[in-house]
């Protein structure tokens, strides 16, 4: 279909334009509110600064596409494959992506506050500064996706695949994170403030100068982590497992420590003045 065909049948008032090949299209900047784009071929189509709202592309085919700054909100993208497509700065507020393939895409700087990304697939995608809050992330692939500075506070994680991404500096302020698989996750300078990690897997993860204060780390695997410089007060480590842990320099005050070994465990300088290398089996300093 030709570009200024679908236009022309836009303005006449039609909205129907299921399994349109529009692949390549030049798309720039269009108004195409609520109409029916599910199944089209839209491999490559550039789509920067669109007015989609409301509009359903389930199923279309948009790898590739570019979408920078595009109007999404509301949308349906149910099973979309955008793998590839470069989505930065775009409004996508409560849009439906379910299952939607976004490995490999470019979405930041993107707005995707209470948007439903159920099941998507997210591995590898760049999402440095995108507005997650409130948004439905179950059982989405993050794996090795770059997140730094996002916005998740009140997001659900629930079965989501978290590991070897990058939060550096992100804000996930009281996310639960319980039993969650993080080994190797970058949360330097990450707020973790109030967030239930309990026995989630950090191995060799990186939490230099975060705030971890009042987080639930029960029973959390630690070995490996460095958390030097993070701030843990009031937070609970009871029998958490601290094995080649750098606590250098961390903020101890108040933290709940029952069962913790700190023989294999860096300390130097920790804001604990009664801390030393030994075991602690009753302790909240």
């Amino acid at each position: 279909m030709k570009v200024r065909q679908l236009l022309r049948l836009y303005e006449q008032g039609n909205r129907n334009f299921e399994g349109a090949d529009l692949c390549g299209a030049d798309l720039r900047g269009v108004t195409l509110l609520g109409v029916n784009l599910r199944g089209a071929n839209l491999v490559g189509a550039d789509l920067t600064r669109a007015f989609l709202i409301k509009s359903d592309l389930s199923g279309a085919q948009m790898n590739w596409a570019n979408l920078t700054y595009v109007k999404l909100s509301d949308a349906k993208l149910v099973d979309t494959d955008l793998t590839k497509a470069t989505i930065s700065g775009a409004f996508m507020v409560k849009s439906k992506l379910p299952g939607a393939k976004l490995s490999g895409a470019d979405l930041s700087g993107a707005n995707l506050r209470r948007a439903n990304l159920w099941g998507a697939n997210l591995c590898g995608a760049q999402l440095e500064r995108v507005n997650l809050r409130d948004a439905n992330l179950n059982g989405v692939n993050f794996k090795w996706a770059n997140l730094s500075e996002a916005r998740l506070i009140g997001a659900s994680l629930y079965g989501a695949s978290l590991s070897f991404i990058n939060c550096r500096a992100a804000w996930l302020k009281g996310l639960d994170l319980g039993g969650a698989d993080l080994e190797a996750v970058n949360f330097r300078e990450a707020r973790l403030s109030g967030a239930n990690l309990e026995g989630a897997n950090l191995t060799a993860a990186n939490l230099t100068d975060a705030k971890l204060d009042r987080v639930n780390l029960q029973g959390a695997d630690l070995t490996g982590a460095n958390l030097a410089g993070a701030s843990l007060e009031d937070a609970n480590l009871t029998w958490a497992i601290l094995k080649k842990v750098d606590l250098s320099d961390a903020d101890l005050r108040g933290t709940k420590l029952y069962g913790i070994d700190f023989n294999d465990v860096q300390v130097s300088n920790s804001r604990v003045p009664e801390l030393t290398n030994r075991s602690l089996y009753s302790t909240a300093v």
